[in-house]
C-alpha cells in the first residue's frame, strides 16, 4: 500500500446534523478509503484514502451523489513532449492519481492541459510533479514563469515548427541521396561503385538521419522505457533502430549474421526513408494544428498592448497591464480599445466585429458600454475603464475558448480506451509477423522480409490519427464558432447538442425584444393618427410605466408635440388620469373610461387584445378619441430563426410566464406550434423535466440570467446576451449577439463538428484495422505483395495529415 494521501473537500450544500452523516457515509463507502471526518462548521470534509485504490475523482462522485456540491477551480496549463493518443493516456492517468485532482484533459493538437480539481488543494508545481512521473513531459504554467521572458505558446510553435522544417529539410536531402545509393538498379552510373563501399555510403548518410533528425524519436523511446511504457516513439524508434542496426551489422561484420540472412542487401534507405516520411508528417500536421487553433491566437491579437490614460492630469502611454479600473481611457480614431468601460465623452462608431460576430459598427456615446479588443472607428471618445486584466469580456472569451478546444467528447471515450492498450498490442502483432515469417517464410533467406514486415507493422500503426481525430475536430468547430459569436463550453456540449430533439424558448427578451413598443394605431371617426397619439403621449408623459414610455417613444420618433400634463394620477389597473391643454385626458381599459363617464363602442379593444397587444383606450373631454395597441414586438430575426429551427427537423416550443391568450398570439406571429405559457420561473424548470421525461432531448434558448434554473437543467442550456452577458455560468453555449439565428447554427455547427469526429475516428481504425495485417504480409501468400516500410511510413503520415485536413474543413461548413 502506498503513503496514504489525506484530501480537505470543500462541501456545499450542507445545513445540519443530517447532511453530515449522509456526507460520511457516502465518502466511507468508497473503497479504499481509510477515514473521514466532516465539519458542518467549516463546511468540509477532511478524507484519508488510499492512492492506489482510490481517486480523488470517486470521492467526490459519492458526495455529489448524496446530492451535495465539491468546490472545484479549472487550471489550465501547457505541455511539452506529448505526441500521441498514448502520451495522452499516461499524462492523464498520471494527473488523475495525485490526490485532488477530479479530472484532466490533455489535448494532442494544441498541447493544452485542462485539470478540475478541488479548489486550494493542488498546486501546479505538484501537477508538474504528476507529469514528470508520467514520462519526461514538461508542464508549462500559464504564467510563464518557468519559460523564457517574452515567449508564449506561439513563440515555442514557432521554434519547434522551424526545428522540425530544418531536420525535415536535413532527413529529406539525405534520405534522397540513401535512396540513389541503395537503388543501383535505377541510377546504373551508382553500380560502377563497389557494394561494400556503396554500403559504407548509405551508412554515412543514414547515421545523421538517425540520431539527429530522428533523435527525437530514440529520446522519447528511452522516456517510455525509463517509464515502462510505450508510445509513437516506442514504435518508430525500434522499427528504424532494428533496420538500422541490421544493416550496419551486414556492411561491418556480415559474418555475424546467419548465412544468406540478408542476403547481401543492407536497408539503411527504409530507416532513413521512415524518418523522414514520419518528420514530413509531423510537419504537416502541426501546420495544420496551428490552422485548426487559429481562433484563440485572432482573439488573443485583438487586444492592444498600450493605452493612453489620463493620469494627474496628463495623457500618458502605459502597457495595457497597467490600466486599472476607474482610470480614464483615450481612444483616438481607428484604435483598438484596450479595456472594458463606460463611455464619459465624445462619440463613435465601433467595429465589434470579432467579439460579436457583427460586421455593422456600433454607435456609442456618453453611457454606452465599450468592449476590450473592438476597434474604434473615426470619433474620438475617453471611457471610465471598469474592468481590466483576466475581467475583461475579451479575457472570457478567451478562457472558454481554451476550455472547450482542451475538453473532450464523450465519443472519444472509445479511441481513449483503445490508446490505452494499442501499442502494447501492436508489438505483439509486430512479434508474431516476425516469428510467423521466421518460421513459415517462403524457402530461402527469410531474417529480411521478417525483419521489413516486423518494421512495416509498428510504422504504419503509430497512433497518431486516433489521437488527432476528435480534439483538431473540436478545436476547429469551437473556434468556427467563436468567429461567429457563439461561444460553445466543450466537446460534451457539442456532442450533446448534435442529439437535440426540442427546443424551448423564453418568450420575453428571448423571442422578443424584451421592451415595450407601439404596434397599432386605430383612430375613431373624426380623429387622427397623430392626433390620437399625441394626445396619450401627453397624458403617459408623466409616467414611468414601460407602455407609458413605449407611447412617448413613439410620439416623439413621429416629431409629434408632447405637451406637459397637469393633475396626473395614475391608477393601477385601469389606467392614467391627467388634465393636457386644460382638458381631462383618459388612458387605459375600457372599463376604466366608461366608469368615467365615456361612451365606448363594444369591442373597441377586442381585436387588439385577440392579437397579443395590450389595448389603450384614449378620451380626451369626455370623448372616445381611439385605441392604441403596445406589445413586445418579436425580433426581426425571430420566424426566421423558428422556421429554420423546424427545417432541421427540431421541435419547438416557447415558454413564458404571460397570460395564455398574449403567449399564444405571440407564437403564432413567431410560427411556433406549441406554447407553455402562465409559468413562474420555478415552472420553467418542471415544464423543461417534463420534456426530458417524455424522451425529449431538451435545449433552453434564454437570457442567462433570469432564465438560469431553466438553462441549467436543459440537456443544453443556451443563453442569448450582449458583451456584458457572455460569461454566463448556467449555459453552455452563449451567443454573445442578442440574434436568434444563431440558435439554429450552434446546432448545425454541433452536428457538423460530430460529424466530422465520427468520420476522423472511421478512419483511423478503419486504417489500422486494414493496415496492420497488410504490413504484416497477409496478402502475400496470395498475391505475392509485401508492404514495404517506407510506404507504411508515407501511409501513416498520410493518415495523420488527412485527419487534421478533414477537420479544417469545419471552418467552411455551410451554417
Amino acid at each position: 500500500m502506498a503513503t496514504a494521501a489525506e484530501l480537505t473537500l470543500p462541501v456545499t450544500g450542507m445545513t445540519c446534523a443530517a447532511c453530515v452523516a449522509r456526507v460520511e457515509r457516502a465518502i466511507a463507502g468508497v473503497p479504499g478509503v481509510a477515514g473521514v471526518s466532516v465539519n458542518l462548521a467549516t463546511k468540509s470534509a477532511r478524507v484519508t484514502f488510499d492512492p492506489d485504490s482510490a481517486t480523488t475523482a470517486a470521492v467526490v462522485a459519492a458526495v455529489r451523489g448524496a446530492g451535495y456540491g465539491v468546490e472545484t477551480e479549472k487550471l489550465a496549463a501547457e505541455i511539452d513532449g506529448v505526441f500521441c493518443a498514448s502520451c495522452v493516456q499516461k499524462v492523464e492517468a498520471g494527473m488523475r492519481a495525485a490526490p485532488g485532482v477530479v479530472s484532466a484533459a490533455v489535448n494532442v493538437a494544441t498541447g493544452g492541459v485542462l485539470v478540475e480539481a478541488v479548489t486550494g488543494a493542488v498546486t501546479m508545481e505538484a501537477l508538474r510533479a504528476a507529469a514528470a512521473r508520467a514520462g519526461d513531459y514538461r508542464l508549462i504554467s500559464p504564467a510563464g514563469a518557468d519559460t523564457a521572458p517574452g515567449e508564449t505558446r506561439e513563440v515555442r510553435e514557432t521554434r519547434e515548427l522551424g526545428r522540425l522544417r530544418r531536420e525535415l529539410i536535413g532527413a529529406g536531402v539525405l534520405a534522397a541521396l540513401v535512396f540513389v545509393v541503395g537503388m543501383p538498379d535505377l541510377f546504373p552510373f551508382v553500380l560502377r561503385v563497389p557494394a561494400g563501399v556503396r554500403n559504407i555510403a548509405a551508412f554515412a548518410l543514414t547515421t545523421p538521419i538517425m540520431f539527429w533528425a530522428g533523435l527525437r524519436f530514440f529520446r522519447g523511446f528511452w522516456s517510455a522505457l525509463r517509464h515502462r511504457t510505450a508510445d509513437m516513439n516506442t514504435l518508430v524508434a525500434v522499427g528504424t533502430g532494428a533496420a538500422y542496426a541490421l544493416s550496419t551489422v551486414a556492411t561491418f561484420a556480415p559474418h555475424a549474421l546467419p548465412h544468406g540472412a540478408g542476403d547481401g542487401h543492407v536497408y539503411f534507405d527504409t530507416s532513413a526513408m521512415i524518418i523522414a516520411l514520419v518528420l514530413l508528417g509531423k510537419y504537416l500536421e502541426q501546420r495544420a494544428t496551428r490552422k485548426a487553433s487559429q481562433a484563440v491566437r485572432r482573439l488573443a491579437d485583438l487586444a492592444p498592448k498600450r493605452a493612453l490614460v489620463v493620469r494627474q492630469g496628463a495623457e500618458v502611454e502605459v502597457p495595457v497591464s497597467e490600466v486599472v479600473p476607474g482610470d480614464t481611457v483615450l481612444v483616438r480614431p481607428g484604435e483598438g480599445i484596450p479595456v472594458d468601460g463606460t463611455v464619459l465623452s465624445g462619440a463613435s462608431a465601433v467595429d465589434e466585429s470579432m467579439i460579436t460576430g457583427e460586421s455593422v459598427p456600433v454607435d456609442k456615446g456618453p453611457g454606452d458600454e465599450v468592449t476590450g479588443g473592438s476597434i474604434n472607428a473615426t470619433g474620438a471618445f475617453s471611457f471610465r475603464a471598469t474592468r481590466t486584466g483576466r475581467e475583461t469580456v475579451l479575457a472570457h472569451i478567451i478562457r472558454m475558448v481554451e476550455e472547450a478546444q482542451g475538453s473532450k467528447a464523450p465519443i472519444q471515450r472509445l479511441a481513449d480506451r483503445v490508446a490505452a492498450v494499442f501499442v502494447p498490442v501492436v508489438f505483439g502483432i509486430a512479434i508474431l509477423t516476425l516469428a510467423a515469417w521466421l518460421l513459415f517464410g517462403p524457402d530461402g533467406p527469410r531474417l529480411a522480409p521478417a525483419l521489413l514486415s516486423f518494421v512495416s507493422v509498428l510504422v504504419i500503426a503509430c497512433p497518431c490519427a486516433m489521437g488527432l481525430a476528435t480534439p483538431t475536430a473540436i478545436i476547429v468547430g469551437t473556434g468556427r464558432g467563436a468567429d461567429m459569436g457563439i461561444f460553445i463550453k466543450g466537446g460534451e456540449v457539442l456532442e450533446t447538442a448534435h442529439r437535440l430533439t426540442t427546443v424551448v424558448l423564453d418568450k420575453t427578451g428571448t423571442l422578443t425584444r424584451g421592451q415595450m413598443s407601439v404596434t397599432d394605431i386605430v383612430p375613431a371617426a373624426g380623429t387622427n393618427e397623430a392626433d390620437l397619439l399625441s394626445t396619450a403621449a401627453s397624458a403617459e408623459r408623466g409616467s414611468e410605466h414601460p407602455i407609458a414610455a413605449a407611447i412617448v417613444s413613439e410620439a416623439v420618433r413621429r416629431g409629434l408635440a408632447v405637451g406637459r400634463a397637469e393633475a396626473f394620477e395614475a391608477l393601477p389597473g385601469k389606467g392614467v388620469r391627467a388634465t393636457v391643454a386644460g382638458a381631462t385626458v383618459l388612458v387605459g381599459t375600457a372599463q376604466f373610461l366608461g366608469e368615467s363617464g365615456v361612451a365606448v363602442p363594444d369591442g373597441a379593444d377586442a381585436a387588439l387584445a385577440s392579437a397579443g397587444r395590450t389595448p389603450l383606450l384614449v378620451a380626451r373631454a369626455g370623448r372616445f378619441l381611439g385605441a392604441v395597441g403596445v406589445a413586445d414586438t418579436l425580433r426581426p430575426e425571430a420566424r426566421a430563426a423558428v422556421a429554420d429551427l423546424r427545417s432541421m427537423g427540431l421541435s419547438v416550443v416557447m415558454l413564458t410566464g404571460d397570460r395564455e391568450r398574449i403567449a399564444r398570439a405571440v407564437a403564432k406571429e413567431a410560427g411556433v406550434d406549441r406554447v407553455i405559457a402562465e409559468v413562474l420561473p420555478t415552472g420553467k424548470v418542471a415544464a423543461v423535466e417534463e420534456l426530458q421525461k417524455a424522451g425529449e432531448v431538451v435545449a433552453m434558448v434564454g437570457d442567462g440570467i433570469n432564465d438560469a434554473p431553466a438553462l441549467a437543467r436543459a440537456d443544453v442550456g443556451i443563453a442569448i446576451g450582449t458583451g456584458t452577458d457572455v460569461a454566463a455560468e448556467t449555459s453552455d453555449v452563449t451567443l454573445i449577439r442578442a440574434d436568434l439565428t444563431g440558435v439554429p447554427k450552434a446546432i448545425r455547427l454541433s452536428r457538423a463538428t460530430i460529424r466530422t469526429i465520427r468520420q476522423n475516428l472511421f478512419w483511423a481504425f478503419f486504417y489500422n484495422v486494414v493496415g496492420i495485417p497488410v504490413a504484416a504480409g497477409v496478402l502475400f501468400p496470395a498475391f505475392g505483395v509485401l508492404l514495404k516500410p517506407a510506404f507504411a511510413a508515407l501511409a501513416m503520415a498520410f493518415s495523420s495529415v488527412s485527419v487534421v485536413t478533414n477537420s479544417l474543413r469545419l471552418r467552411r461548413a455551410r451554417l
